[in-house]
């Protein structure tokens, strides 16, 4: 089942043409990371996709009812605002204390419900984040660049939470991520973007893909750390050689 679908999809800031005819898809239960330099036009393509961008040229269709769980790259408190995190989950809706208890235990971060929003860490943030996204129980699960500012163990360790979520209750997942040596290891299907679609397919196919290691400056050679993953369901993407695999693939430190 298809949850979200672009076609031809187009956007403009002024004059400036952000997205050029970009053609996409997720499907239910599917992890699909998009990639791509700064300036690039993921962020513009994940509003786009639900809808606080308009489109220029070409169409978005959303599944009819489709509940989608948005974690935004950063998410500015001011310090001196008094709210804890058992209140900000309550927004807009009320959460009772036993799910707010329990969607937090979920995301690896039991017991901080009195604490302030604005005393976390940024780990403890980003999974408070998911917590407040999970809590309604989206079909879909949206990540705008959600590891911003955290480091290399506290990267690895929020994707491999995500992937947890998605294997528990089958939610789609659809990232944003500037982050080449972590985030493809969770991934489905990887759509590597510079203002168009460059490359799109398994995490194998697009990181020995000339346009996806041009555009990072990896160059055609570079080691690559290969793991294995065993999905339930088929994939019928791929359009960099025409084939989908399911090698997990991550660029190493030294390519």
């Amino acid at each position: 089942m298809t949850l979200i679908e672009a076609r031809g999809l187009s956007v403009r800031h002024g004059v400036n043409v952000v997205l050029a005819k970009v053609d996409f898809t997720i499907s239910a239960g599917e992890i699909v990371t998009i990639v791509g330099p700064n300036g690039s036009g993921k962020s513009t393509l994940i509003r786009a996709l639900i809808g606080l961008e308009p489109a220029y040229e070409g169409s978005v269709i959303r599944a009819p009812g489709l509940g989608i769980g948005y974690v935004p790259q950063k998410l500015h408190i001011d310090a001196a605002l008094p709210l804890t995190v058992g209140r900000f989950l309550s927004l807009p809706r009320r959460v009772s204390p036993g799910d707010a208890a329990a969607v937090l235990e979920r995301t690896g971060v039991p017991g901080i419900a009195d604490r302030q929003i604005a005393g976390l860490s940024g780990g403890q943030l980003q999974r408070v984040l998911l917590a407040r996204a999970l809590l309604a129980r989206p079909e879909i699960l949206i990540l705008d660049e959600p590891t911003q500012g955290l480091d290399q163990p506290g990267i690895a360790a929020f994707y491999r939470l995500v992937e947890e979520v998605r294997r528990e209750i089958g939610v789609a997942v659809l990232m944003v991520s500037h982050d080449l040596h972590v985030v493809m290891s969770a991934s489905d299907r990887v759509i590597c973007l510079n203002g168009h679609v460059c490359c799109e397919g398994a995490p194998h196919i697009v990181s020995a893909a000339p346009e996806y290691r041009a555009l990072f400056g990896l160059g055609t050679g570079g080691a690559l750390a290969l793991y294995r993953h065993v999905h339930d369901h088929d994939h019928d993407h791929g359009d960099c050689d025409g084939h989908h695999g399911h090698d997990h693939t991550r660029e190493s430190e030294d390519a």
